[in-house]
Parts: C-alpha cells; sequence; structure tokens
C-alpha cells in the first residue's frame, strides 16, 4: 500500500507582505500531478491546512480546487486539524466530504477516529488526531492526565485501542521530540517558550507510521517511521537552504515500509544574495539564478547607500528583505549587551530594526533625525 505524507500547507499566508497564493496553487498542482504518477492508495494531511483560523475566500477556493482534484482521482484523502486552522470551520461539511472519501477530523471529541484500508497483507488503520490542547482534552479526561500536552496526546491515544497485530497509522499535529533531541525548527513555526507543548516520541510507540505535522523542515523523529513531511514550501528566510519534498510511504508486511522524497520545484525559490550592491546586481550575478526568486539581500557595503531598496528591486522584484553586514552594523551591534535581547536595545536601534523589516532598507540620516526627536520628546513626556 502507498500513502502520501503532505503537512502545513497554511493556505493564505503571507509572507513579508507577499501573498503566497500563486506560490501555493503551483505547488499544489504539482502535488496532483505527483500523485497522479505515484497513484497512492491515500494522501495524509498532517494539519496547517489554512494560514489562519478564518482563512480568506482565495485560500478557502485553493483548498477546495484542491481536494475536488483529488477527489475527482479517486484518491482518498484523510486530513486533520493544524494549530493555524480552526477545528470547527474545517468540520463544516466533513460528513458530505466522507462521502467522496475526503475524511477531515477538525474537532477533537473525545475519541481518536479510525478509517480501514486492506491490501494484500490485511487491513491498513489510519487513525486522526487533531491538535490537540491540554484544556481540549481536559473534559473526557479530567485535570490529572491533561496536565502537560504530552499527557493529553497519551490520554486520547489510549482510546484508539490499536490492533497490535495489524498496521496503525496515526496522522498528528503536534510538537513531537526524542528524549532530550531538539528537533529542528523554523522562524515560520509557531514556538512555545520552553517546550511545553511538547510529546516525546514514546507516546507513538504502537504505530507503524506517523505523519506529523507542525515544523516545516522534513525530518525524522527518533524513528524512522515518526516523521515530519514538512512544509510544500518556504515560509520563512530560515527555511533558505531546505529540501521540499512530500513523503511516499510504501506499507508491506506488518513491520515492513520504505519512505521515499519526491523533491518539490517552487514556482519562485526563497533564498538569500550576500554582498555588495555593485555585484548583486551585476547582469551576470542576476542571470545566476531566477530574479523573480523572493530574495533576502544581505549588504556588505561600507559606505551608505541613496536607496537601496529600489536598486534592488530594480533587478529583483520579489525582494522581501534587506539586512546589512559591515563595520558600522557590526560596531553598533557590539555596542548592545545582547544583540537578540528587545530589552538592552535603546529605542532608537528598536524603531531602525522595525523600519528596516517592514520597509527593506535602513532609515535616512534625515529619517533617523526625526525619530530621535520623537523618541527625545515621548521620554520628556514620560517624566
Amino acid at each position: 500500500m502507498k500513502l502520501l505524507h503532505l503537512s502545513d500547507l497554511h493556505i493564505g499566508k503571507r509572507v513579508c507582505e507577499f501573498s503566497m497564493l500563486d506560490d501555493q496553487r503551483f505547488i499544489l498542482e504539482q502535488i496532483v500531478g505527483i500523485a497522479g504518477d505515484v497513484k497512492p492508495d491515500a494522501v495524509l494531511i498532517a494539519g496547517d491546512l489554512y494560514d489562519r483560523s478564518i482563512p480568506v475566500g482565495e485560500a478557502v477556493t485553493l483548498l477546495d480546487d484542491f481536494l475536488t482534484e483529488l477527489a475527482g482521482r479517486g484518491i482518498p484523502v484523510f486530513a486533520i486539524s493544524g494549530n493555524h486552522d480552526s477545528p470547527e470551520r474545517l468540520d463544516f461539511g466533513s460528513r458530505i466530504m466522507r462521502e467522496h472519501r475526503v475524511t477531515i477530523a477538525g474537532t477533537f471529541q473525545g475519541t481518536v477516529p479510525r478509517a480501514d484500508l486492506s491490501d494484500s497483507f490485511g487491513a491498513v488503520h489510519i487513525y486522526l488526531l487533531p491538535f490537540l490542547r491540554p484544556a481540549a482534552a481536559q473534559p473526557f479526561f479530567g485535570a490529572e492526565k491533561t496536565g502537560s500536552y504530552d499527557g493529553a496526546v497519551r490520554a486520547a491515544i489510549e482510546t484508539a485501542a490499536l490492533c497490535p497485530d495489524e498496521r496503525n497509522i496515526l496522522v498528528a499535529h503536534q510538537f513531537v521530540i526524542s528524549g532530550s533531541s531538539e528537533p529542528l525548527r523554523c522562524d515560520s513555526e509557531t514556538v512555545s517558550v520552553g517546550g511545553l507543548d511538547s510529546v516525546d516520541a514514546s507516546a507513538f510507540d504502537g504505530f507503524d507510521y506517523v505523519a506529523l505535522g507542525h515544523l516545516h523542515g522534513p525530518q525524522k523523529i527518533g524513528r524512522d517511521s515518526v516523521r515530519y513531511g514538512g512544509s510544500p514550501l518556504k515560509y520563512s528566510f530560515s527555511e533558505a537552504r531546505q529540501k521540499k519534498s512530500v513523503t511516499v510511504i510504501e506499507l508491506g508486511e506488518k513491520g515492513k515500509l520504505e519512505l521515499t522524497q519526491i523533491p518539490l520545484k517552487p514556482l519562485r525559490d526563497m533564498r538569500e544574495i550576500r554582498g555588495p550592491i555593485a555585484e548583486l546586481t551585476a547582469p551576470e550575478t542576476v542571470a545566476g539564478a531566477n530574479p523573480e526568486d523572493y530574495i533576502r539581500a544581505v549588504l556588505t557595503d561600507e559606505d551608505e547607500i541613496a536607496d537601496p531598496a529600489g536598486k534592488l528591486r530594480a533587478v529583483y522584484p520579489n525582494l522581501m528583505r534587506i539586512d546589512f553586514e559591515n563595520r558600522r552594523m557590526n560596531a553598533e551591534n557590539s555596542g548592545t549587551a545582547a544583540a537578540g535581547d528587545p530589552s538592552r536595545r535603546t529605542p532608537m536601534q528598536l524603531f531602525e530594526e522595525f523600519y528596516r523589516d517592514r520597509s527593506g532598507s535602513p532609515m535616512s540620516k534625515r529619517e533617523r533625525e526625526i525619530i530621535g526627536k520623537i523618541i527625545e520628546k515621548a521620554g520628556e513626556e514620560t517624566v
């Protein structure tokens, strides 16, 4: 039996105020094509179908198109809600969709629902566990069992009544760790301070494969069969070096499976370029890759540049961000006791960082003077 594992579609997402809908449409069409070639017995989508709990209309239409394409090819779909989704909205119409072999588990209702498939080796049971917070599990299992994410997930799995001699697959959306090992994380993911949302991979010991969603980098957690499929697109520059893919699970008899990653090629890549502005805008540099890609430019010029964003956007129209790396900026950063600690930056440094992040270019001397006067005036009024 073949299963196709995806997750973290985040349909409707915006990155640095750029809508990703065209890129998402392109990649979902590519995934439909892969499904046509691979001919999986089912597609597993491990949560975060949307980027927001109230998605924009275009996002709803795009997900509808994607699911309709898969259903039209006769491929069953099993999906769950993630922490970005509205469980209740995903539940809407789920009974009608189930008649067309699209099963979506939005809200957790006290048990882990199961769907059954079969092949020449026997039954395959697919369990669907939506993103689960302790507060959502407490009404069913009590406060003692659900004081943590790990406890809540373990209590939910106890309701699954696994068949130990048959193949059991779990689709889940949680932050999963293996012992003290920390998985690879990205800036685009929702982070809980101190790892309080973690679930240990040992909670899934009864499953032959665990199709995880939540982390955007494809990776195994502990054993090969507990795996994050990863997002199909890059949603932050911390993902710039990642290779996005979909995972094909081939199940043999009980205890035997093979995993294959099929690479995805985006409409526009997300990448970083670094160097002096003259070098980055030189025709030979621009021609070396797709200039339509989403770009983070790190400028190393020592002299102040007039309108760096305008110069870069003339050749890289999808410039998302500009950063500067030179002696002056290093000196400013070293003057701060903890460059990564906002509480130890000056108001001017914080505002300059905010301005650069939003506009893609640094403040001019005149703008710094204006903001300096505003900060000074605000300080006088709080005395």
